[in-house]
């Protein structure tokens, strides 16, 4: 039946479409640059941006231990808790208290920067590079650091200093927000009686590669805005190019996960280089660093810098708050809004919205859903009306298939003169799924990749709408004490969509053909399997979805009198 082949060629396409796009058409990289990169320092015009210790060895102590093992300023805010490490002047202990690892409630906190001397070493830093000083006369990661106090908080800045015996004394104040900022204001006095040449730089180090998602629709991996264009590099790009670089005039650059982001941002005026770069020392090492310009420092003088960085949360609303109030240009885009952002970015508008109103986001969905079916709501009427009056010439079509079916061109040709009397156009039917697709694809955008859904509960057994169902028929729901294979586990809200994808298909004239009708009794089947893997979220959207699709497409039958 032509408009059956035409929706089968519709979801096909449009799925197509919409998952192919961002294979075909890769976000835009930065000019290549492939210098020699043979360890964790590397030369830069007029300077060296140091990275971590070379060689730095692991221990086989625990992170407490190692963090018990050094002298530290402790850090609390009410959203995270931590320490910087005065050998080196390190941010290298972030704990982001109002997150954890699980919905367990019994769960431990996210833990962000880890210190040096464990496999997954995670830390920031800032300092001075200058032209023709021994490396001895700069603070370098063995220095070490004096504190006027001993812990920083949102009230309380803490400076830590340093004199290299030459004449050149090194201050950096460290200041914490309510949330996950933290700005260096760094200083350097000269009371010698030689100009000194120096430059800015702040740099994050990660060792090993962390476990990703390795899904095209979300990025993990290095990131930045530089010159207002976004570049995204996943690690195993980077590693076979080694080293990007650029110069930025405003901007910021970090290191992305799903939900969690270490980002520099440099004085938004200045220009400074910057590099994304992959070395090899005990094993992958990452890091992102920016040089700024040159100061002249005279005798009797002093120079500044001022560094932000950000640890924590990619929560939308603060860094767009940060990207407003400290002139960050473009910081939400550290959130994957994907190509289709001019969708996903006023859906997730509208749900945190509503989320203020009903305080769950499984309710959001439902009512989201309800939303988006008014919108539709006139074309899915006409749809559903063209539907109801093939539905009522399925007889005529089946007489026609019984008269001409060994000449399929002349019943398609009567087919047509059929429509055309009835004023019927078989593709409208089309039309609500197509419309649908984008808006279930960037619903899934938002479900994966933005934090406000993370761990977010439903009524029941959904204590997470973006994890899969986590019930299973296979033990009959729990009553049955078995753990099955992932491959067995298809929870209630599966079933439930599948069922009232049947349903719906039940309202819809059914296709005379023999294969197509078999192939549309085989789609709830086949789709109930393939969302088991999915979000409950996204499942428990398309379910009552159907459900409202079935309700107003057997109102407009029923008054077509079909049903």
């Amino acid at each position: 039946m032509e408009q059956q082949r035409n929706l089968i060629l519709a979801i096909v396409i449009s799925v197509a479409i919409l998952f192919g796009f961002q294979f075909l058409f890769p976000s835009p990289k930065a000019p290549v640059t492939t210098p020699a990169q043979t360890s964790a320092t590397t030369p830069a015009p007029g300077g060296v941006i140091p990275g971590a210790p070379a060689a730095a060895p692991l221990t086989m102590k625990s992170r407490p231990e190692l963090i018990a093992d050094s002298p530290r300023v402790t850090i609390e805010n009410p959203r995270m808790k931590g320490s910087i490490n005065l050998v080196g002047g390190r941010l290298d202990d972030i704990i982001l208290s109002t997150y954890k690892e699980t919905t367990h409630a019994d769960s431990a906190p996210v833990s962000l920067l880890q210190p040096v001397g464990m496999s997954d070493a995670y830390f920031a830093e800032t300092g001075w590079s200058a032209e023709g000083l021994p490396a001895d006369q700069l603070p370098g990661n063995a220095t070490r650091w004096t504190a006027d106090r001993d812990k920083l908080t949102p009230e309380q800045p803490v400076t830590l200093s340093w004199d290299n015996g030459q004449g050149l004394k090194f201050l950096r104040q460290y200041s914490v927000d309510k949330d996950f900022m933290i700005t260096v204001s760094q200083r350097v006095e000269n009371t010698g009686s030689a100009t000194v040449t120096l430059y800015p730089y702040a740099f994050i180090s990660r060792t090993g590669t962390p476990h990703t998602q390795d899904f095209f629709i979300l990025h993990e991996g290095l990131i930045g805005v530089l010159n207002g264009t976004l570049q995204e590099y996943k690690y195993s790009k980077l590693k076979e190019e080694a080293t990007k670089t650029d110069t930025t005039t405003g901007g910021w650059l970090g290191i992305t996960d799903k939900y969690w982001l270490v980002a520099l941002a440099p004085d938004q005026s200045e220009q400074v280089k910057t590099t994304f770069r992959h070395t090899l020392s005990n094993g992958d090492k990452w890091q992102v660093d920016y040089l700024g310009s040159a100061r002249a420092l005279a005798p009797g003088g002093s120079v500044e810098s001022a560094h932000r960085i950000f640890a924590g949360a990619k929560e939308v609303k603060l860094l767009q708050r940060y990207q407003d109030e400290l002139k960050i240009t473009d910081f939400d885009k550290a959130v994957d809004w994907g190509y289709f952002w001019f969708l996903t970015k006023p859906i997730f508008a509208l749900m945190n919205l509503l989320h203020g109103l009903v305080g769950n986001f499984g309710v959001v969905i439902l009512l989201l859903t309800v939303i988006i079916k008014a919108i539709f709501f006139p074309l899915a009427n006409r749809s559903y009306v063209m539907m109801s009056k093939m539905k009522k010439l399925t007889p005529k079509m089946q007489e026609l298939k019984e008269k001409y079916g060994d000449n399929r061109e002349k019943m398609n040709q009567e087919l047509m003169g059929l429509y055309k009397r009835e004023k019927v156009n078989p593709v409208s039917g089309c039309l609500p799924i197509l419309l649908q697709i984008p808006v279930f694809f960037s619903l899934y955008k938002v479900l994966f990749v933005t934090i406000e859904m993370r761990h977010q509960p439903f009524f029941g057994w959904i204590h997470d709408l973006t994890a899969p169902d986590p019930t299973t028929i296979a033990n009959l729901f729990g009553l049955i004490p078995w753990n099955p294979p992932a491959f067995l586990m298809l929870g209630a809200w599966p079933l439930i969509m599948g069922v009232t994808m049947f349903l719906q298909q039940r309202l819809n004239p059914q296709p005379t053909d023999p294969i197509q009708a078999k192939m549309f009794m085989i789609m709830p089947v086949v789709f109930t399997f393939m969302l088991a893997s999915f979000p409950a979220g996204l499942v428990i959207y398309w379910s009552w979805n159907n459900l409202l699709s079935i309700a107003q497409q057997w109102v407009i039958m029923k008054r077509q009198g079909v049903a």
